[in-house]
């Protein structure tokens, strides 16, 4: 079957793509450029491979450069477009000299000035493209904008979305029933999958345990099924949280129930199906 696939990392060169979201002092961890060399580094150390990278800024000139990666090592691009503005010359110079598919898109909905920017007119118009380019669509939300994502990827059946870090859901020892509750209406929408990362990134190393994460990983897999789960690390943001390593072992611990083929396909034969990577 596919080499292990790790679904959502960031890549970044600072001194072109700023990332002034990173304070040095709370996150030093992540306060430096981080390429393809590192990228390998990491998956050796989690046993996988490959890898999907994922924008981390608004900027096309960001993508345009993501898109030129070692190809060996970065299975495809979720790059970033303005969907409000024509997503076709946007996308035909990100792949204009690419050496990495571009497999989809995203946009920093939950950073968004705008509350509701999914349910935009415009932005309807651009996922529509996404569509007709055969791309997907990559979720970035809070677990409040749950509910907006059910209602747009119910309105483009078409379109494959993919729910990034399981839409958010609260930290170990918050109330997770209005999470559970949208992440389960959005799962309902057959035409959405989810990547089991970013859980930990936002958490102090040391301060969680695989078993603190066990209910949001049991209804993700009641929901989604392991056909629609992704395994991603959200690497580097990972490292602010433990690391790489940590993360993959829990979740190896929290997918431990599972047959075989059923693992395989959480840990890339499903990134593979549903960003057509090859």
């Amino acid at each position: 079957m596919t080499v292990g696939i790790d679904a959502h990392v960031h890549l970044w060169d600072r001194a072109l793509d700023p990332q002034d979201w990173i304070d040095p002092q709370t996150m030093a961890p992540i306060a430096r450029d981080f390429g393809t060399v590192d990228l390998k580094a990491m998956l050796a150390s989690t046993g996988l491979e490959r890898a999907v990278v994922v924008q981390s800024s608004n900027s096309l000139d960001e993508s345009v450069r993501l898109a030129q990666l070692d190809h060996s090592v970065v299975a495809g691009l979720v790059g970033w477009v303005d969907l409000t503005a024509e997503a076709g010359p946007q996308l035909d110079r990100i792949r204009a000299n690419a050496t990495v598919p571009v497999v989809g898109v995203r946009h920093l909905v939950h950073i968004d000035p705008d509350p509701e920017w999914l349910l935009r007119e415009d932005v309807a118009l651009g996922l529509a493209a996404l569509e007709r380019e055969g791309l997907c669509f990559d979720l970035v939300v809070r677990d409040w904008q749950l509910p907006q994502a059910a209602l747009v990827s119910g309105r483009h059946e078409g379109l494959r979305f993919v729910l990034d870090h399981l839409g958010g859901p609260p930290a170990p020892g918050e109330d997770i029933r209005a999470w559970a509750a949208g992440l389960r209406e959005l799962a309902r929408r057959p035409n959405v999958a989810a990547k089991v990362s970013g859980l930990v990134s936002g958490l102090a190393p040391g301060s969680w345990r695989g078993e603190d994460l066990a209910d949001r990983v049991s209804i993700a897999l009641e929901a989604f099924g392991p056909d629609r789960l992704l395994y991603g690390s959200d690497w580097p943001l990972a490292e602010l949280g433990g690391g790489a390593t940590a993360w993959k072992s829990a979740v190896d611990q929290l997918l431990a129930g599972l047959s075989e083929t059923e693992r395989r396909r959480v840990r890339g034969d499903s990134a593979a199906e549903i960003y057509g990577l090859f």
